[in-house]
């Protein structure tokens, strides 16, 4: 399923003012985790961490600061993910804690964005082994629609239908994608980006 035009030109429009207007907050990143190898030589290892998932069907690497010890990436076994190592805190560099507070790991995304690996909207790209199983759930809508920076799923909690559960919201985005005009879906974008922020500046990235 391709999306409509004019949602991949607000992307690209999006994330690329974005990334200029963020331009100091990557910067601060950058400087957090250098400082952080140089004082910590536990946590010392690559700037950027990568993944493979699934954006409509198509494997990509999914870009994030590095958040996690390289030993604890290390012990990452066949169908299994960072996402989950995240969880404990002690996997976690002192500088991926004060990241994650705020998502700031996710930043990196927005260059996925560009590249057209990903919306800023849509359901999330999952990790190879977990679209499987959904496949054999009978649900293969991560191999139609682009994965999202953020999506209705991420931000569930702002949402007044609380009893809606993530599949739900996924499902009722692709739906939307389905049977919405360009301008529609790009409203409703706005919208589900502007509750991710709300949600960021909670500062409950971890928390799970």
């Amino acid at each position: 399923m391709r999306s409509p035009r004019t949602k991949r030109l607000f992307d690209l429009a999006v994330s690329g003012v974005l990334l200029l207007l963020l331009s100091p907050v990557f910067g601060l990143a950058f400087v957090v985790i250098g400082l952080d190898m140089l004082l910590m030589p536990s946590d010392r290892g690559p700037w950027l961490y990568r993944e493979r998932r699934i954006s409509a069907g198509r494997e990509f690497d999914v870009l994030k600061f590095r958040v996690l010890r390289v030993e604890a990436i290390r012990s990452i076994e066949a169908g299994s993910y960072a996402r989950l190592l995240e969880r404990e805190h002690e996997n976690l560099t002192r500088a991926g804690r004060f990241l994650k507070i705020a998502y700031l790991d996710e930043l990196p995304q927005l260059v996925n964005v560009l590249r057209g690996d990903m919306s800023l909207v849509g359901p999330r790209p999952w990790p190879i082994p977990m679209v499987e199983k959904q496949r054999e759930d009978g649900y293969r809508y991560r191999d139609e629609v682009v994965a999202g920076w953020t999506g209705p799923a991420q931000v569930r909690k702002d949402q007044p239908r609380k009893s809606y559960s993530a599949l739900d919201l996924d499902l009722e985005y692709v739906e939307a994608l389905r049977t919405w005009s360009g301008p529609q879906l790009v409203r409703h974008d706005i919208r589900v980006l502007w509750a991710s922020l709300r949600t960021a500046a909670r500062g409950r990235g971890l928390q799970y």
